[in-house]
């Protein structure tokens, strides 16, 4: 139980999950363990793989897994999250991204031991009475508490019939399966629940369903989401991979820890920082690239951290004259001047955001104080840092 309910958000029902747990053993049967993935865009990132890890843990306790591609929800399009209705994909769209999943999930599970689905083989087989029949097994009003359809009606955005069809076949589809247990996300507690409803009229026991939180991406705030930016593909390349993990906060870190391993936490956290975030990145990395990329792209960082210290040549070098010193005494420059001098930030605002923000540094102090000035000696070379990685080296010349 500690191992199935590592990271979980919700179980419904934990006593249901007992039993059904209790009488596998007793009965020596596996449960039916699934978690449907609708292919949508052609690669997965770290954060579908909380699901596909959940998945994992059930395997190793020896339970049947199954990983559902649904190629045939994802011609309708999950309405999940969405103010307006998603276009849809094309059957080859579709079918293309489902042969990459296949290729990315097996970094994980056990090839030999994962059942895997698609629902296009009992909904294509469907006919229209049945699916009429289908239809019949849920209301419009039930529909409607569902948060997203229940928003767009209040604000009388168009909901298209098809799209109600999307949890109903989900749902239909742990049916079919005759799950015991469906994985999910936050997000999809509607449509899982969706399931346990259908199963129970046609006279099957309810699945349990257990819902996993949604990863944060690299930014710390946001879901991981390709279309925001801030995410680690599968497929990144190795180095790409290493140092976008490097990136996120110690916080992220133990989030990502949780997550996506079965590491001791309490270990985790006695480690330093830095090195337990180093060991993350190269125990990802050698999932999906194997032990010899993980290796070459540890060294790769470590090069270019040690290179990050100061370059020996830095992004930009800047020559001040009297006609860029405030006219004083002793000449001096504004900090936020001097950074929208070297050309690295766009504008003066962002300038200042940077330095409000702690990523200034000059000569190796830190400067937060976007009203400050900066006294300048002829002659001496200072070093800036400007966000994480880029350099300048400027210089007053009277």
């Amino acid at each position: 139980m500690d191992l199935i309910l590592r990271g979980a958000v919700e179980v419904i029902q934990p006593s249901e999950l007992e039993a059904k747990l209790t009488r596998s053993i007793q009965e020596k049967r596996p449960l039916r363990v699934k978690a449907g993935f609708d292919p949508t865009a052609p690669d997965l990132h770290l954060g579908h793989t909380v699901l596909i890890h959940k998945l994992k843990h059930f395997q190793d306790l020896g339970h049947e897994v199954i990983f559902l591609i649904g190629d045939f929800t994802g011609m309708i399009g999950d309405p999940t999250g969405v103010s307006e209705t998603r276009a849809a994909l094309t059957k080859e769209q579709v079918l293309e991204n489902a042969k990459t999943y296949q290729r990315q999930i097996f970094k994980i599970l056990d090839p030999n031991k994962t059942v895997v689905e698609f629902n296009s083989r009992w909904m294509s087989a469907m006919t229209a009475e049945g699916l009429i029949q289908l239809a019949a097994h849920y209301k419009v009003a039930r529909m409607l508490e569902r948060e997203d359809f229940h928003k767009r009606y209040q604000e009388q955005k168009p909901i298209s019939i098809h799209e109600f069809l999307y949890p109903l076949i989900q749902g239909y589809d742990s049916v079919a399966l005759k799950a015991d247990v469906e994985l999910g996300g936050t997000d999809q507690k509607f449509n899982l629940l969706v399931g346990r409803d259908l199963q129970r009229d046609f006279a099957q026991e309810p699945q349990v369903v257990l819902t996993m939180p949604l990863l944060e991406g690299i930014d710390g705030v946001r879901k991981m989401s390709k279309s925001l930016g801030n995410y680690i593909a599968l497929e990144d390349k190795p180095e790409d991979m290493f140092g976008k993990v490097m990136s996120i906060s110690d916080a992220l870190m133990l989030r990502y820890y949780e997550l996506l391993t079965t590491e001791d936490l309490v270990r985790v956290k006695s480690l330093h920082p830095m090195d337990a975030k180093q060991a993350l990145a190269e125990q990802l990395v050698a999932r999906y690239h194997g032990e010899e990329a993980s290796r070459r792209a540890r060294e790769a960082f470590q090069r270019k951290f040690r290179e990050r210290e100061f370059p020996a040549e830095p992004d930009v070098r800047v020559v001040l004259t009297k006609a860029d010193v405030k006219n004083t005494a002793v000449p001096a420059i504004g900090i936020v001047e001097l950074v929208v001098r070297t050309g690295l930030v766009p504008s003066k605002s962002e300038a200042r955001r940077l330095v409000v923000q702690g990523g200034l540094e000059v000569d190796e102090q830190k400067q937060t104080d976007p009203n400050a000035t900066l006294a300048l000696e002829p002659g001496h070379q200072y070093r800036l840092r400007v966000g994480r990685r880029k350099f300048a080296i400027a210089e007053y010349r009277p």
